[in-house]
C-alpha cells in the first residue's frame, strides 16, 4: 500500500568553500606548495603573482620620495598594511562563520548545456571586471623570504644508500649471474639495513621476475660479498649477525674477541643484561666483561641509516611558524616560503571585457564565458581559503604563545602550563576541531629549537599546593631523576613515585610507568650498567 508522508527536517551541510578551507587548514607548510601546484594545474585561471621590474622600480622611487617627506611615517607601508590586515581579518572572520553557498560548483567541468546558456541571456560580469576583487592573498603574517631561506634547512640532494650499494656491486668481481643476484639482494634490504626475507623466497623472486634459476648456496655466496660493502653490517639477517659483521672489521684484540663470544654464545643474556650469567658462562673477569660490552655498545644496530642519506632521501622538519623574541616582545610570523602569492589571471578578466563589449553574443561564446566563470570562481575561492588558513593559523598560535609565554621566554620545559585544545578554542572563539587541525602536523621555530604544536598541549597533575602542574613538567623531572640515578642500582617505578610525591606531585606508580614509556626509557633492570 502506497503512503504519502510529509516530513520536516533541519540539517546542516558544508559548502564547497568550507570543505576546501578545512582541507587546507590541516596540511603543513611542507605540503602546501604541492597542493597549490595541483590547483594551478587544474585551474588555468589561477597563477602565481610575479611583480614586474617596472613596478619594483616605481615602488623604489616612491620610497625615496617618502623619505624626504616629514609626514611620510604617517602613510608608510607598514601602517597601511596594518589597516588592510584589520579590514581583511574582519571580513575573513565573518566569512568563516557564514560562508555563502556557491552558485556554480567549481569542480564541475563538464560541457555546458546550450539550452541553459541560451536561457542566461545576460551574464553579470561586473564582479569579474573589478581588479580589486582578485588581488593576491599576501598577508601581514607572512615572514620575510630571505630569512626563511636562511633559517629553514634544505633537503639533502645526495645519493641514497641504495645507489651507493649498487655502485659497490658494480666494482665487485662478479659475473653477470652473480650481479643479478646481488641486485636482488640489495633490493631486498629494508630501511634498517637488514635482509629479513628468507633466501629461498629471494630465489623464487629471481625465478619469476628474471627467469633465473639459482640455489640458496649461490645466494649465500653473493650475500657474503654484500656483507663486505659499506656501511659495515649492511645486509645482515638479524641483529647478532649485524653486530658480528662490524666486529670482523675491528682489530682482533682481546676485547673484540670477548665481544664476539658474548654475541655468539650469550646473546640472550646480553639482551636482558644478565651480566652475572655471562661472567659465569664465559669465565670473564668484571673488567674484561665491561670492556667487551663497551665495544658492543659502540656498534651500529641500524646500518641502513648511516649511508649518505639512508635508503631514502633525508627529510627535514619545516616549521610553519617562526617566533622571535625582541627584548621581551614576541614577533610571530608564518613561514610563507612554500606559499607563493597567487592571483587570478588578468587574461581571463580581459576575456570578460571582450565579451561585454561584443555586439553579437552567440551561444558558443556564452558557453566559453560560463566555463571561464566557473574557473574564476574556483580560483577566487581558493585564494580566500588560503587567506582564512593564514588568519586561523596566526590566531591559534598567538593564543598558544600567550598561554605559554614563560616557556617561550626561557625555554624551560618546567615552565609549561597545563593546556588542552578547549582552552585555545575558547580564547579564539573557534571550535575544538579547528584547533585540532591547526595543532596537527604543525611546528614552530623558536630560539630554543623547533617544536611541534602538540608539544605545548598537556594534561594537568594535581600538586600539594592546589595548583595543577603540566605533565611535561613532571616528565622533565622524571627524566632528570633517572639521568642522575646510580647505573649499578637503577630506580624502580615505586621509588620514582615516592620521590615525585615528596616533591609535591600527587602521582601514582602506573602514571610514572606510563610517562617513562612515553619518554622511551626502559625499566630499571634494563637500565643497569656495570
Amino acid at each position: 500500500m502506497q503512503r504519502l508522508d510529509l516530513k520536516q527536517l533541519l540539517s546542516q551541510k558544508l559548502s564547497p568553500q568550507q570543505i576546501q578551507f578545512i582541507k587546507l587548514l590541516q596540511i603543513p607548510t611542507a605540503e602546501l606548495e604541492t597542493r597549490i601546484k595541483e590547483e594551478m594545474e587544474v585551474n588555468p585561471a589561477l597563477e602565481e603573482d610575479e611583480p614586474d621590474d617596472s613596478e619594483e622600480m616605481e615602488r623604489d622611487d616612491d620610497d625615496s620620495d617618502d623619505s624626504d617627506d616629514p609626514d611620510a611615517s604617517l602613510d608608510n607601508d607598514e601602517n597601511t598594511l596594518d589597516e588592510d590586515f584589520d579590514d581583511r581579518s574582519g571580513s575573513e572572520s565573518e566569512m568563516a562563520d557564514e560562508m555563502p553557498e556557491p552558485e556554480i560548483q567549481p569542480k564541475d567541468e563538464g560541457p555546458v548545456d546550450s539550452e541553459t546558456a541560451a536561457d542566461n541571456t545576460d551574464l553579470d560580469l561586473s564582479d569579474y571586471l573589478n581588479d580589486d576583487e582578485i588581488a593576491g592573498y599576501k598577508m601581514q603574517g607572512d615572514g620575510p623570504g630571505e630569512e626563511e631561506e636562511r633559517d629553514t634547512p634544505l633537503a639533502d640532494t645526495s645519493g641514497s644508500l641504495l645507489d651507493s650499494l649498487l655502485d659497490q656491486l658494480h666494482f665487485a668481481d662478479l659475473d653477470e649471474r652473480q650481479e643479478a643476484i646481488g641486485q636482488q639482494l640489495i633490493g631486498s634490504i629494508d630501511g634498517d639495513g637488514y635482509i629479513r626475507r628468507d633466501l629461498s623466497a629471494i630465489a623464487n623472486d629471481l625465478a619469476f621476475s628474471q627467469n633465473l634459476e639459482v640455489t640458496v648456496a649461490e645466494i649465500e655466496a653473493v650475500l657474503r660479498v654484500v656483507h663486505g660493502f659499506d656501511p659495515p653490517g649492511i645486509g645482515a639477517r638479524d641483529l647478532p649477525e649485524c653486530l658480528l659483521l662490524q666486529l670482523e672489521r675491528r682489530p682482533q684484540d682481546e676485547n673484540t674477541v670477548n665481544a664476539e663470544r658474548i654475541l655468539t654464545d650469550t646473546f640472550e643474556e646480553f639482551s636482558k643484561k644478565h651480566y652475572a650469567r655471562i661472567q659465569q658462562k664465559l669465565d670473564l673477569e668484571e673488567d674484561e666483561l665491561k670492556e667487551a660490552i663497551n665495544v658492543i655498545l659502540k656498534l651500529n644496530p641500524k646500518p641502513g641509516g648511516s649511508g649518505p642519506s639512508g635508503l631514502g632521501k633525508t627529510q627535514y622538519l619545516m616549521p610553519d611558524f617562526i617566533l622571535t623574541n625582541d627584548n621581551g616582545s614576541f614577533n610571530l610570523t608564518l613561514n610563507a616560503r612554500n606559499a607563493p602569492e597567487l592571483r587570478v589571471s588578468p587574461a581571463y578578466t580581459e576575456m570578460f571585457r571582450t565579451y561585454d563589449k561584443a555586439a553579437k553574443k552567440d551561444t558558443k561564446m556564452k558557453e566559453a564565458v560560463t566555463f571561464v566563470k566557473q574557473k574564476l570562481d574556483s580560483a577566487k575561492w581558493f585564494i580566500d581559503a588560503i587567506r582564512q588558513r593564514q588568519n586561523t593559523l596566526l590566531r591559534t598560535m598567538n593564543a598558544i604563545v600567550e598561554l605559554q609565554r614563560e616557556f617561550f621566554v626561557e625555554g624551560d620545559e618546567s615552565k609549561l602550563k597545563p593546556m588542552i585544545l578547549k582552552d585555545i578554542a575558547q580564547m579564539i572563539s573557534m571550535d575544538i576541531s579547528t584547533v585540532s587541525r591547526v595543532a596537527n602536523s604543525k611546528s614552530i621555530q623558536t630560539e630554543f629549537g623547533i617544536y611541534p604544536l602538540k608539544y605545548f598541549f598537556s594534561e594537568g597533575i594535581a600538586t600539594d599546593s592546589g595548583e595543577d602542574a603540566s605533565s611535561r613538567e613532571v616528565k622533565s623531572i622524571l627524566k632528570d631523576l633517572i639521568g642522575k640515578e646510580s647505573k649499578e642500582r637503577p630506580l624502580s617505578d615505586d621509588k620514582l613515585e615516592k620521590m615525585l610525591n615528596a616533591r609535591g606531585y600527587n602521582i601514582a606508580r602506573r602514571t610514572v610507568a606510563k610517562y617513562r614509556e612515553q619518554l622511551n626509557i626502559p625499566v630499571a633492570r634494563l637500565r643497569k650498567e656495570l
